[in-house]
C-alpha cells in the first residue's frame, strides 16, 4: 500500500482535540480546515515560566539519494513514546514542493509512521513557502523598481535573488529587464528554491515578529560603486516583507496517524541552507510536552552541525540526546556497494560503510559531547546476519542500539527506543560547539571540515578569499558559518563515498546572510537551485477517478 493510501485509510482526529492534548487553548488556536491550524505567538507569554521538556534530535549517517527514513523515525519514536506512557510532541521541518516532484517525493514520514493529512503538507499546505516566497520576491521587485525611478541609492551590484518552490535548473542564471523599455536595465540574475532563500533562514532563526522585521531589514541586498552595502532597510522593504510574513510567523499544528500533536513550521536544506525547524516551533514544543522529537536534514555532518552550531547557539538550547538513524542499506552503499546489488547480503561491504556511522557517532557523542544511540531503521531485505554483525560492532565501541520497525508497525515498532530514549536522557548532557565565535571565518570552517567532515584541510578559490576579507572588514567576521555541501559523502565531492584517501573541501565561493546571521560557504558542485532528475516524481503524481491524489510518496 503506498503511503498516500495508508495516510487516507487513517481516521484522524480533529484538531481541536490535538490542541487539548497539548493544552492549547481554544482561542491560541487558527483552524485551516479540520486537521491543521495555526497557533498564536500570543501562547509565549502564558507559557513563559513553564519548565522544559526534553530535547531529542534526531539525525543520520550520510543518506543514499532516497533517505534513511529520518523523518519516519522521528514520527515513530514521538508515537513510541506516546505508546510507553509520556507526553510527546514532534517538531518538524515543512516539505518543499521541489523535492515532492522531484527526486526524494514528499517529507510526512512513511508507511504506519506519518503526519497528516500528508497530501496537504506536502503541498501547498498552510502557505508559509509560498509567504517567503512572496516576501523574497518583493523584495526583488523593490530592488529593480528602485533602480528604474531612478536609482538613490547608487546601487551598482545586486547580490539578491529571486527564489521560486520547485526544482528548475534553467533558472540558475537568468537575463531580465530585457523589454526594452525606457529606464528598465537589463541585468543578470539568478533563482534560488525558496528553502535556499535567506527569508527562510531568518523565518526559522527569528525569535519572535519583531526579530523577524529586525533581520529582514538587515540584509543586505548590494553594494554601491564604492562598496559600501545596501540593506533592505535602506529600501523601505523591511515594513511590507514582515506584513507578507505576519501569518506564516505562526507555527502549524497537525498530527501522526497515531494522533501524536505535531508542530511542522518552516523549512531550509540541510545541503544548501541551515537545515532545522523554526526556533520558535521548537521553543513552543519545548513548553508543551515533556518529549521533544526534532530532525536536523540529511547527514549528521549537515543537519545536526548546523543544528548545533547555529540553531543551538542562537536559540541557548541543547539536546538532552540524539539519535542517529542508519540503514544497512547505506551502511553497505558506503562500502563501495552498487546500488543494484545494495538488497543483497553483504558483510564485507557493511563492514566497509560502517566506518561512516562511526564517524558521525564519534562527533556527535566526543566532539559535541552529546548523549548518542544508533537507531536501524529495518528494511525486509535486512538479513539477521547483517543485523548481527552491526549489533556485535556497535558492542565493541559501547554504542546502543536499537532496531525500529516504526515504517510497518507504528508507534509499537519503536517502543524500544522510546525506553532507551527516557533513560538516555536521564544522563547529564554537555554541548561544546566546533568553533568559536571569536575565530576568523576561515578557522571556523576549517574546524568543520576537519573536526567534523574528517578533512585533512580546506582549500580557497580566489573569489573566496576576496569575499572572506569584505566580510570580515564588514564586520562580520564573528557570524557562524553554514557549509553548502553535498549530503551524500563526508568530502564535498557526492562519488567520494568512502572517502578512504584523505581528501580537502574546496570553497568556492562565500555568500554573507547579515539578515539570518551566518556566512555560507559553497563548496564542491552544490547549487542552490537544483534540477529535476532524468524522471521526475511529478510524473507518477496525479488524480485518480474519484479525486484522489495518487503517487505522492
Amino acid at each position: 500500500m503506498e503511503d498516500v493510501e495508508i495516510a487516507r485509510s487513517t481516521k484522524l482526529e480533529k484538531i481541536e482535540k490535538i490542541a487539548e492534548k497539548i493544552s492549547i487553548k481554544k482561542e491560541e488556536l487558527e483552524p485551516y480546515g479540520k486537521y491543521k491550524a495555526k497557533i498564536s505567538l500570543k501562547i509565549m507569554e502564558r507559557l513563559k515560566e513553564k519548565k522544559n521538556g526534553k530535547l531529542v534530535l534526531v539525525t543520520a549517517i550520510n543518506p543514499t539519494p532516497l533517505g534513511e527514513g529520518k523523518t519516519t523515525m522521528a514520527i515513530g519514536l514521538a508515537d513510541g513514546l506516546r505508546k510507553i506512557g509520556k507526553k510527546s510532541i514532534l517538531a518538524l521541518r515543512e516539505p518543499s514542493l521541489g523535492p515532492v516532484f522531484g527526486v526524494k517525493g514528499g517529507a510526512t514520514g512513511g508507511g504506519y509512521s506519518q503526519i497528516a493529512p500528508m497530501e496537504d503538507i506536502n503541498l501547498h499546505f498552510t502557505g508559509d513557502i509560498h509567504a517567503i516566497t512572496s516576501a523574497n520576491n518583493l523584495l526583488s521587485a523593490m530592488i529593480d523598481n528602485h533602480i528604474y525611478f531612478g536609482n538613490e541609492l547608487g546601487i551598482e551590484k545586486v547580490t539578491w535573488k529571486r527564489c521560486v518552490d520547485l526544482n528548475d535548473r534553467q533558472l540558475r542564471k537568468v537575463n531580465t529587464g530585457l523589454s526594452e523599455e525606457k529606464n528598465v536595465v537589463p541585468r543578470e540574475d539568478g533563482f534560488d528554491i525558496s528553502v535556499a532563500s535567506e527569508i527562510m533562514a531568518i523565518f526559522c532563526l527569528a525569535t519572535d515578529i519583531d526579530d523577524l522585521k529586525r533581520r529582514i531589514g538587515n540584509i543586505i541586498i548590494g553594494f554601491t560603486k564604492e562598496n559600501k552595502p545596501i540593506t533592505a532597510r535602506d529600501l523601505k522593504a523591511d515594513g511590507a516583507l514582515t506584513v507578507l510574513l505576519k501569518d506564516a510567523i505562526n507555527p502549524n499544528l497537525v498530527q501522526t496517524l497515531e494522533h501524536t500533536p505535531a508542530i511542522v513550521h518552516g523549512g531550509p536544506f540541510a545541503n544548501i541552507a541551515h537545515g532545522c525547524n523554526s526556533i520558535i516551533a521548537t521553543k513552543l514544543a519545548l513548553k508543551l510536552g515533556d518529549y521533544i522529537i526534532t530532525e536536523a536534514g540529511f547527514g549528521a555532518d549537515l543537519g545536526a552541525e548546523k543544528f548545533l552550531d547555529i540553531k543551538c547557539r542562537k536559540a541557548q538550547i541543547k539536546p538532552d540526546a540524539v539519535v542517529c538513524v542508519a540503514t544497512i542499506k547505506a551502511l553497505k552503499y558506503h562500502g563501495g556497494m552498487p546500488k543494484e546489488e545494495i538488497k543483497n547480503e553483504n558483510i564485507e561491504a557493511l563492514e566497509r560503510g560502517f566506518k561512516n556511522l562511526l564517524k558521525h557517532v564519534d562527533n556527535l557523542k566526543n566532539k559535541y559531547g552529546l548523549n548518542v544511540i544508533v537507531a536501524i531503521n529495518k528494511y525486509t531485505h535486512d538479513t539477521e546476519n547483517e543485523i548481527e554483525f552491526l549489533r556485535k560492532k556497535l558492542q565493541e565501541y559501547n554504542i546502543q542500539l536499537s532496531l525500529v520497525e516504526s515504517w510497518e508497525k507504528g508507534g509499537e515498532g519503536s517502543t524500544d527506543l522510546a525506553q532507551k530514549i527516557v533513560e538516555l536522557t536521564q544522563k547529564e548532557s554537555n554541548l561544546n560547539y566546533a568553533y568559536e565565535l571569536n575565530q576568523s571565518v576561515k578557522e571556523k570552517i576549517n574546524s568543520v571540515a576537519t573536526k567534523i567532515y574528517g578533512a585533512e584541510g580546506v582549500e580557497y578559490l580566489e573569489e573566496a578569499e576576496e569575499k572572506i576579507k569584505q566580510i570580515e572588514e564588514l564586520g562580520f567576521g564573528n557570524l557562524p558559518v553554514c557549509i553548502a555541501k553535498t549530503q551524500y559523502s563526508l568530502s564535498d565531492d557526492p562519488k567520494n563515498l568512502e572517502c578512504l584517501e584523505p581528501f580537502k573541501i574546496c570553497v568556492k565561493d562565500i555568500i554573507l546572510k547579515s539578515g539570518s546571521e551566518f556566512v555560507v560557504a559553497i563548496t564542491g558542485k552544490i547549487m542552490t537551485m537544483p534540477g529535476l532528475p532524468k524522471v521526475p516524481a511529478a510524473e507518477k503524481i496525479d488524480l485518480d477517478e474519484d479525486g484522489n491524489i495518487i503517487g505522492i510518496f
